[in-house]
């Protein structure tokens, strides 16, 4: 059982959308990391669509996301919706589709407007001397302060999860990889552990701490005390779930 929700823009193109995704194992271009989930690229009327097919879920969520929870897809399209009408830069939602037995969730994909971009933060992180690296950095945590005070926490904010076009220093920042997302006010500690997840380097901590004290008004050295203590907890938890994968593995 095929079920789509089609953005009120794209509806007369319904017919294009249900090919693009009854066809999506063997037309399309590949695009990015094929690892955990499928991404392609398909053209419509001279628009680059970006679709993303969600693996099938394990049997205790095939069972969830038929009775009890949203599916990713359908949170993607509706938090970017969100996001859009809060003024927040994300690529346009164009489609969700999810596939259902009477009992299970099976197949889900998303369906995006695929976006022209620079470079993603990620890049930041890996050459501290790309041109206007500072000014790149500390415009990204305007931008983070600005979810922030939209009661917007993105669960999901680590380094390849927001897009960002240069513009001549007129920076955009986009986010994508949207279905971890909860639309509440949130405390200082919830607001500075959300960086958690984006770098390992002491200097962009420095930097961001410095910028979002700017922006709040609160005390530099408990944003930094509070940011760095957060990253490195986060980085210990990483590495020991990856020694343990790697145990594991050894075992099998």
């Amino acid at each position: 059982m095929k079920q789509a929700v089609i953005h009120d823009d794209f509806k007369n193109q319904t017919k294009q959308l249900d090919h693009f995704i009854d066809r999506f194992e063997f037309e399309g271009e590949d695009f990015g990391n094929q690892d955990r989930n499928s991404l392609k690229l398909f053209k419509l009327n001279g628009l680059t669509l970006n679709v993303k097919s969600f693996r099938i879920p394990n049997i205790v969520n095939q069972i969830a996301y038929r009775f009890f929870r949203k599916s990713k897809a359908q949170r993607s399209f509706e938090y970017a919706n969100k996001l859009k009408a809060l003024h927040i830069g994300t690529p346009q939602p164009i489609a969700f589709y999810e596939f259902k037995t009477p009992f299970l969730f099976k197949k889900s994909y998303y369906i995006s407007e695929h976006l022209d971009y620079d470079i993603t933060y990620r890049e930041l992180t890996t050459d501290l001397n790309y041109p206007n690296h500072e000014a790149i950095l500390r415009a990204f945590t305007r931008f983070t302060y600005k979810l922030h005070e939209q009661n917007i926490h993105f669960l999901d904010h680590s380094p390849g999860n927001t897009l960002i076009q240069l513009n001549n220093g007129d920076y955009k920042f986009y986010l994508v990889d949207l279905n971890r997302m909860n639309f509440e006010p949130m405390d200082f500690e919830t607001k500075i552990k959300n960086f958690s997840r984006l770098t390992i380097h002491k200097s962009m901590v420095e930097v961001m701490s410095d910028e979002y004290a700017k922006c709040s008004g609160d005390d530099y050295e408990a944003v930094f005390n509070l940011m760095w203590q957060s990253t490195e907890e986060f980085q210990e938890k990483f590495h020991r779930k990856r020694r343990l994968k790697k145990k594991l593995k050894f075992w099998k």
